[in-house]
């Protein structure tokens, strides 16, 4: 099945206020997906802790290039790196200890994407999001998408019974836009660290078509 992606870059930026959320093994696992897909993606770490720097470093190289700016200025700078590439995908610090990165991060991506594992602590964490999208939307020329990604899941699909729907109701119910994707609690991704990353037939795989669609209709 072809892809068609419009003149203007796909742009995904991963945003929590805590750390520990997945969103480094979100933006790796997606900028794979989308270069298997044929999009050429820059995969940008915003995190001063260079964690996806330094899986690519591990693994021997990335397919695609990685490149470090934990800068307060991100929204201005992405494009000096981005020659022709279709897709930039943005790993962002937490925004409770860097809060100028990550705003400036989420300036620049068309689409905000929350990794929440479905579990009531994690739960009760995302209000305070809501505040901080909102005074960035507000410096925005064009609102972004935003959507919230269940990660760490009991189960591979949604479901319309047990935690994991109980989960992606009370967000719903919160104000939140829940991707139909979801992403399961599987070794193949919390072991995948160092490693290289095959996201052909992977959650991921879904999760990036379902971005290209999201991009299209937009």
């Amino acid at each position: 099945m072809p892809v068609i992606v419009s003149f203007m870059p796909l742009s995904c930026a991963f945003v929590n206020l805590k750390p520990g959320v997945g969103k480094t093994t979100s933006a790796v696992w997606l900028a794979h997906a989308l270069h298997e897909l044929g999009l050429s993606p820059l995969l940008v770490d915003g995190d001063p802790a260079a964690s996806a720097l330094r899986w690519s470093e591990l693994a021997g190289g990335f397919p695609f290039p990685v490149i470090a700016l934990p800068v307060g200025d991100v929204h201005r700078r992405v494009n000096d790196f981005l020659g022709n590439r279709q897709a930039v995908v943005l790993d962002a610090p937490q925004m409770e200890d860097h809060p100028r990165i990550t705003r400036s991060i989420m300036r620049y991506a068309g689409e905000w994407i929350v990794p929440v594992t479905p579990a009531p602590i994690e739960l009760d964490r995302m209000a305070p999001i809501l505040g901080e999208m909102a005074d960035v939307q507000s410096l925005r020329a064009e609102p972004a998408r935003t959507a919230v990604l269940l990660n760490r899941t009991n189960r591979p699909d949604a479901t319309r019974t047990g935690p994991d729907a109980d989960a992606r109701e009370a967000l719903t119910e919160r104000g939140f836009e829940v991707l139909n994707t979801q992403i399961a609690r599987l070794d193949l991704y919390a072991q995948s660290f160092g490693n290289s990353v095959q996201a052909k037939g992977s959650a991921y795989m879904d999760f990036a078509e379902e971005l290209i669609e999201r991009q299209d209709e937009a």
